[in-house]
């Protein structure tokens, strides 16, 4: 370095020299702007280094800030999905209990209806045998509950009580293959068996081919089983066909149809008639009320209606009437050997007119 600087010792106090002066010249020369160019100088060269950590600091204060800004958040986050799941279990809570309540509400007004004797049941356990479909209710001995007892719900039936003990009792559901009961169809009148399928759906057997059912026509229990009481709903027939013997009708029942939680054990069951079936009504028709009659036009409708609808004998009777009601008296009341009313005499309405009598001559 030395040698470099003695060898060139005038190149480098000349460069020295000119780089004072541009110094100078820098301090004392102003822009256009009144400003100094060794200031517009030194800003241009600081600029960039300027931008440079400004950019650093800014990213690291942003990261920071985000970091910290994010853990909150996520704090929060979890938070409120805790929430939202405690609230999601109270209202599934309370939608349980609401459903609950209206099938009470729904239990407690069939039992108010039916004339037969009925206990309510919670369904608190399934069979451990497999293809089985048996239940046990929390009512036993203990409530009068017996053996062989019909179990329902308001849409139709269920079961029929398999075992009964002091708390508890097993239920045979109809779904099960061994399950049978008797029914009759609503509209034909159609008598048959109906037989669990070990699934959702049951068959009505032992129905001759020639006999007449439709697919959509209800089927009620017929009271034949002694076990059901005639005309509880059993369920709706579905499909309708010929087969090599019977024909096979397949229900879908409606006791089950919306799930089994609660049910009503017969206590003391009572025979009802199966409803009739109620024709389809169309569409509504608008009809104007019948013309005003005047009296006379009213009164001669209704004895022509009394002299078509009317029998011989309904005729006599009014006849009677109104000739005790000319004479007075009243059937009925009259004492023992009172004098009867004259028969042979017409009714009021029924005399002929008296003819006018004839103006006598003026005598002088």
């Amino acid at each position: 370095m030395e040698t470099f600087l003695n060898r060139y010792r005038n190149l480098t106090v000349l460069v020295l020299v000119i780089a004072v002066q541009l110094l100078l010249l820098a301090f004392q020369i102003r822009g256009d702007q009144d400003m100094r160019l060794i200031r517009v100088w030194a800003v241009t060269a600081v600029t960039p280094l300027a931008r440079v950590l400004e950019g650093v600091r800014s990213t690291a204060v942003r990261f920071f800030g985000n970091y910290f800004v994010l853990t909150d958040l996520r704090q929060e986050n979890r938070q409120l999905r805790e929430e939202l799941g405690r609230l999601k279990l109270q209202n599934q809570f309370f939608q349980t209990e609401l459903a609950t309540a209206d099938r009470a509400q729904a239990l407690s007004a069939f039992q108010s209806r039916t004339p037969s004797k009925t206990i309510g049941a919670r369904i608190i356990g399934t069979g451990t045998v497999s293809n089985s479909k048996v239940v046990f209710v929390d009512r036993g001995t203990a409530g009068g509950v017996e053996r062989g007892m019909a179990v329902i719900t308001p849409d139709g039936i269920v079961g029929k009580v398999l075992a009964a003990y002091p708390t508890a009792s097993q239920v045979l559901l109809i779904t099960d293959s061994s399950f049978a009961a008797g029914v009759m169809s609503q509209k034909n009148r159609v008598h048959g068996t109906l037989k669990g399928l070990g699934h959702g759906t049951v068959l009505v057997d032992y129905v001759q081919n020639e006999e007449k059912v439709e697919v959509g026509e209800w089927f009620y229990t017929s009271g034949d089983d002694r076990v059901f009481p005639k005309g509880l709903p059993a369920g709706e027939a579905k499909v309708v066909r010929a087969g090599k013997t019977f024909k096979e009708i397949y229900l879908s029942p409606s006791g089950m149809k919306y799930g089994l939680e609660e049910v009503l054990i017969v206590l003391e069951g009572v025979h009802q008639q199966v409803p009739d079936v109620q024709a389809s009504a169309s569409a509504p028709v608008a009809i104007l009320p019948p013309p005003p009659d005047s009296p006379a036009e009213q009164s001669a409708a209704a004895e022509e209606k009394a002299s078509v609808l009317g029998t011989d004998a309904d005729r006599l009777r009014d006849r009677y009437k109104k000739v005790g009601e000319a004479q007075g008296h009243v059937f009925g009341e009259g004492a023992p050997g009172s004098r009867p009313p004259n028969f042979n005499l017409q009714a009021p309405e029924n005399r002929p007119a008296p003819k006018p009598e004839a103006p006598k001559p003026a005598v002088p």
